[in-house]
């Protein structure tokens, strides 16, 4: 029987992530009281039968005061011996204020109204939660299904996980380099299939696109040098304690060579399953040609 702590920072997804698990038959609760949290732990075994399997407990900074007892808490059960799992659920500050925005609601700890204050406040009393965290995902570059995706992964096929989720990105150059790109790469250098009438209104998402691109004798020595140097670099990230990593692949418009090459890294890196990967075509659909 699996017992998962589920929190996080708010706007980062932990109410999204136990409806998941829910679907997965977890047992979910949410917003337990902390002074509960041991007397839930030692029902467990009572619970525990053809109905419930496993059990999902959210907490968040609603706990207020009583999350400063939470440590002291979980202290306690793993003395008891209880076996338990931490996921925390974190996300860029500029992605989590444009989440409340969106949804116009107010952050739990912003007494001032200010959701930047709200958020800073929150990092703080969350970072022991953090530090103890068995699973750290970070959804800023996350949609929904990939989200579920890694809940999967871990809490349904038991599949072995690091706290690291790759985005492979794409993008043109003449919109400007992602800003939250942690490494960039440029291959204008390569031959560029806008300038063959056939192929100037695909992407490289269609195959004649990317046989085109890939076909050049350097696109597949970048790529080599590429894939080799990311699977370096990851662990090294790992080990400093960086959660997320955005690999930015550009060329002029977005939409042939980087698309290409960072479809070419992406199926490269998703065969080794240790880490999460995902990929984003940014630019692809802006002044997109059609065909007369």
């Amino acid at each position: 029987m699996r017992f998962v702590i589920v929190t996080g920072v708010s706007g980062a997804g932990k109410s999204t992530a136990l409806k998941m698990l829910e679907d997965a038959h977890y047992f979910c609760v949410d917003n337990l009281p902390i002074q509960l949290l041991e007397k839930f732990a030692s029902l467990m075994p009572e619970i525990h039968g053809e109905d419930v399997q496993n059990v999902a407990i959210g907490i968040d900074a609603r706990s207020g005061r009583s999350l400063d007892e939470l440590e002291i808490v979980l202290d306690r059960m793993k003395k008891a011996g209880y076996l338990f799992e931490i996921l925390f659920l974190d996300a860029g500050d500029s992605v989590l204020v444009k989440r409340y925005k969106e949804t116009r609601r107010s952050h739990p700890l912003a007494s001032t109204g200010r959701i930047d204050e709200g958020i800073r406040l929150e990092r703080e009393k969350m970072n022991f939660l953090r530090k103890r965290a068995d699973y750290i995902i970070d959804t800023t570059h996350l949609l929904t299904r990939e989200l579920k995706k890694e809940l999967e992964r871990i809490f349904v096929n038991n599949q072995k996980f690091q706290n690291m989720m790759v985005s492979v990105l794409s993008f043109g150059f003449k919109y400007g380099i992602p800003a939250d790109a942690d490494l960039v790469f440029d291959v204008r250098f390569l031959p560029n299939p806008y300038y063959v009438d056939e192929l100037r209104p695909l992407t490289g998402e269609d195959e004649r696109v990317f046989r085109y691109v890939m076909g050049n004798t350097l696109a597949g020595e970048f790529s080599d040098k590429l894939e080799d140097m990311i699977r370096f670099l990851i662990p090294q990230y790992v080990n400093e304690g960086k959660t997320s990593l955005v690999v930015a692949i550009g060329c002029t418009g977005g939409k042939h060579r980087s698309v290409s090459l960072a479809r070419e890294l992406f199926s490269r890196l998703e065969a080794n399953g240790e880490y999460g990967f995902r990929m984003e075509h940014r630019d692809i659909g802006k002044d997109r040609l059609t065909k007369k």
